[in-house]
């Protein structure tokens, strides 16, 4: 079983016409080899979920979205629990009153709505 309802897939369909669900996705030719999505509000990015098909392919996204949510002065990412798997890639826990105030500060700065296109950064 998943947590993944069909409920959740069409709250997340509509997020992201809203412009406030986001997917980063690689892919190998015509085929999607993996990546994670979430929610952005403010300058905070709420990761979800990550999925892969070919070995290391969600890693790439995550490293991917850090350094473009660097770039766009995002506050921090929210990876909502910790595992080994986003430790590996530098996550860390804060205090409850340290996130409680980067979540307060990057909810005062506008939400980034609307496509996140990387494309042409690649060209």
């Amino acid at each position: 079983g998943t947590w993944i309802t069909a409920e959740m897939v069409k709250a997340y369909q509509r997020l992201h016409h809203m412009g406030y669900a986001h997917s980063i996705e690689v892919w190998q030719g015509r085929r999607i080899a993996g990546g994670l999505y979430g929610i952005s509000l403010g300058k905070c990015f709420f990761a979800e979920s990550m999925f892969y098909r070919v070995r290391n392919a969600s890693k790439y996204a995550f490293i991917f979205l850090v350094e473009k949510l660097k770039k766009m002065n995002f506050t921090m990412m929210d990876c909502q629990v910790k595992t080994t798997h986003v430790k590996s890639m530098g996550a860390r826990e804060i205090p409850r009153k340290t996130f409680l105030f980067l979540l307060e500060q990057s909810l005062k700065q506008d939400t980034l709505i609307g496509s996140w296109s990387f494309l042409e950064d690649h060209k």
